[in-house]
């Protein structure tokens, strides 16, 4: 499967006396959000997205909320960690749609820079990345906030390098030479092994 897509969403209710992190972001407000890290929610609702999308569970699964070792820990930690997941499942990510739904502050003066911020965290352009925010109107969540994220992910291809360099260069013999060269950097044979049979082919019977 060449595509796949993750869906993320968390929630966090205000909390007085703590510091409000949302996407990365130390943001000016009477009040923090409720959690055992230091409760980002959109940074939450990124990772569970990253890990839904190569089916590699959840963050609760990787940091369980009545573990002690993540008490106020920085959520970048576990954005890190589902990057490295969707990595060794052979992917990388495309773009990242998100949606803030909150009461309080706006968000829209300080997109450009948490798009920037969460951009530099997951290593893509910042144009790759949603930052989009709504107001709960009806809902009665003034003192909750909640991320909506959508990611987009793509199959890696581990020849891409190769194949880039040899649509650059015109020489083909200047390729063919560049190719031995990163092969034999790595201690391998651009000639094909010979497969020796473990038995005797003639005593099949």
């Amino acid at each position: 499967m060449s595509m796949r897509v993750g869906i993320g969403w968390d929630s966090h209710a205000f909390k007085p006396g703590v510091p409000l992190r949302i996407g990365g972001l130390s943001i000016n407000h009477p009040e923090g959000l409720a959690g055992h890290s230091d409760g980002d929610v959109l940074l939450h609702a990124i990772t569970d997205a990253l890990l839904g999308a190569v089916s590699a569970g959840d963050i609760g699964s990787f940091f369980p909320p009545n573990d002690p070792r993540w008490k106020d820990a920085d959520s970048s930690i576990f954005l890190n960690l589902a990057i490295e997941e969707i990595q060794n499942a052979g992917y990388h990510i495309v773009n990242v749609d998100t949606t803030l739904v909150l009461s309080a502050p706006k968000i829209a003066p300080i997109a450009n820079e948490m798009r920037e911020r969460i951009a530099d965290m997951l290593d893509v352009e910042p144009d790759a990345v949603g930052i989009k925010a709504k107001t709960p109107e009806g809902l009665n969540l003034d003192h909750v906030v909640q991320a909506h994220v959508v990611v987009l992910l793509e199959k890696s291809d581990p020849g891409g390098d190769l194949k880039t360099l040899a649509a650059e260069i015109d020489d083909p013999a200047a390729v063919e030479q560049v190719v031995k060269s990163l092969v034999g950097d790595v201690g391998l044979s651009t000639e094909r092994r010979k497969i020796i049979p473990s038995f005797d082919t003639e005593d099949i019977t």
